[in-house]
């Protein structure tokens, strides 16, 4: 007897169906149910990931197709409109541009911009400005100080003119002293500042010679009755002009010994300043010939100031003089 063949057909038999209806009463089915449950969910989780790859896939190529097609007709639209946005005239574009050169001179100028000689090695570096130490084209100098400076200078001048003096003009060393075109303009500005100066200096003498004469003449003004008695003893005129004129010279002296000691207490601060700000010493200083110098012009200046007055002292009256309060 198959039983896998004959079971089915009896369960399937109304007698083998009541039979079963009777005997699945004792039956517990909720194991049999949550099985069928798992396998049933599994089974449908496996469907669901099957279909939603196949339709994500459909949906990204039916995207990427018709995004593709929009660019390109977008593309195409907008090259169409910007070549009917934009229009040129050939005729007039190739009117804008002339040539007055005819078809010889065009190559000459063509020829003479292409280069005359072949691209080589030595050449290139010629270009890029490579030196050869056997002959070089220029030699930097950068003396250390202004007194190295100028005897260099001194040695190619003195270089040059042995050449020319041999009649070796193409031997003479051409030179450029950039210190010195500097040093030079630098000199123009202090000479000027220096003649700016010296004309205050001088108006400031002037008027101070002015003042000594002033001064001079009232102190006549106020010693006639001196000058009448020294008359009166025997003193002569020109006792009279020497007695002033001795002291316009103390006066002179005075002044002169005054603005240089005045001077050398300036400069102790200012040497003093200029080294702490530039560090460079001594910057103003007063040698002893220039400071007698001035001395001596401050002398002769108040006595030129005081030939008038004791020229006009020396002229007095004895009487009138007495006769003066």
């Amino acid at each position: 007897l198959d039983v896998a063949t004959t079971l089915p057909l009896f369960l399937a038999s109304p007698e083998g169906g009541a039979a079963l209806a009777s005997t699945g009463i004792g039956i517990d089915t909720a194991p049999l149910e949550r099985q069928l449950q798992a396998a049933i969910g599994d089974y449908m989780q496996q469907v669901m990931a099957v279909y939603t790859d196949q339709v994500g896939a459909q949906i990204g190529a039916a995207l990427q197709s018709q995004i593709g097609a929009a660019m390109e007709s977008t593309m195409g639209q907008l090259a169409e409109n910007m070549s009917q946005a934009m229009s040129i005239d050939e005729e007039a574009f190739a009117e804008a541009f002339q040539f007055n050169l005819d078809p010889d001179e065009l190559t000459q100028l063509m020829m003479s911009m292409s280069p005359g000689e072949e691209a080589t090695y030595e050449r290139n570096l010629r270009i890029l400005g490579y030196a050869d130490f056997d002959s070089p084209s220029q030699i930097d100098l950068y003396p250390i100080d202004f007194e190295s400076k100028a005897e260099i200078v001194q040695i190619l001048d003195d270089y040059n003119q042995d050449q020319r003096d041999r009649g070796q003009e193409d031997q003479v060393i051409t030179y450029t002293d950039i210190v010195g075109a500097l040093m030079s303009s630098v000199t123009d500005i202090v000479n000027m500042i220096s003649y700016v100066l010296i004309a205050f200096v001088a108006i400031s003498l002037v008027v101070s010679s002015i003042m000594i004469g002033i001064i001079t003449y009232i102190s006549v003004l106020e010693r006639r009755k001196e000058i009448g008695i020294l008359r009166a003893v025997g003193a002569s005129k020109g006792d009279i002009g020497r007695v002033f004129n001795a002291e316009t010279l103390i006066v002179g002296f005075v002044a002169g010994v005054l603005g240089i000691l005045i001077t050398l207490l300036l400069t102790i601060p200012a040497n003093a300043i200029v080294y702490a700000r530039f560090g460079v010493e001594n910057v103003a200083i007063l040698p002893w010939q220039p400071a007698l110098l001035l001395i001596g012009i401050s002398m002769v200046l108040s006595f030129v100031a005081g030939l008038i007055p004791s020229s006009a002292a020396s002229r007095k009256d004895p009487v009138e003089a007495l006769r003066s309060e």
